[in-house]
């Protein structure tokens, strides 16, 4: 499965509760060494996840926004419990890889496509322009790729290329999404294709209010 919508509440339970249990056994050093999170004390670490800072109790796997009272949703919660255990410490490659080339993605392949780069191309297909004054706003780097193109840190070493190549009368516009190679040593392939549908939906949505404005 390519979603968290496809499983039930129970489901998710078990998987945040499973998380939970094995950042209980880790220390705070070994995880900011690990993860790129901040130390705070021995039992608190922050962590950067999609351009904003959350505070994880360790024994606990409490997870909230810093200096924020909103609710943390469930999925965001596994997501950055899950990379925070399977982080590895691997540094960026600088090659990129397809979803497909992530161990456990193959079979899911044309899921992935459907969930996120659809929407990606029927977004900004036609106006790669946009692609960039979104994701600069998310904070998002330009990249070199294509005819528009950003990398995004969803994590602070897990990187997010969405690429877009702008058609004409011809040739119809198409794209990309691409992960830097060492993504596979932090989130799972199921993991991966979540964090980049809450991403692309991010990036729609603002290229919505921006169409409004």
């Amino acid at each position: 499965m390519c979603s968290y919508e496809d499983i039930s509440k129970q489901s998710f339970e078990l998987a945040l509760n499973l998380a939970i249990k094995k950042l209980s056994g880790m220390k705070a050093e070994e995880i900011c060494r690990n993860s790129g999170a901040t130390r705070i004390d021995d039992d608190h670490v922050l962590i950067q996840y999609l351009n904003r800072l959350y505070q994880v109790t360790i024994s606990t796997g409490d997870v909230l926004l810093k200096n924020k009272e909103e609710e943390v949703p469930i999925k965001d919660q596994i997501l950055i419990l899950h990379y925070l255990t399977k982080a590895s410490g691997a540094p960026f490659t600088n090659k990129l890889i397809t979803y497909g080339q992530i161990e456990g993605g193959k079979f899911y392949s044309p899921v992935f496509v459907q969930r996120n780069l659809d929407p990606i191309l029927k977004c900004f297909g036609h106006r790669p322009e946009l692609l960039l004054d979104v994701g600069q706003k998310f904070g998002a780097q330009r990249s070199t790729y294509g005819d528009a193109s950003v990398a995004i840190d969803a994590f602070p070493m897990a990187r997010i290329y969405f690429i877009i190549w702008k058609g004409d009368d011809e040739v119809p516009h198409g794209g990309n999404i691409l992960f830097d190679g060492n993504i596979r040593h932090y989130l799972a392939s199921e993991d991966v294709c979540v964090l980049t549908e809450i991403l692309v939906w991010k990036f729609v949505n603002l290229a919505k209010e921006a169409s409004s404005t």
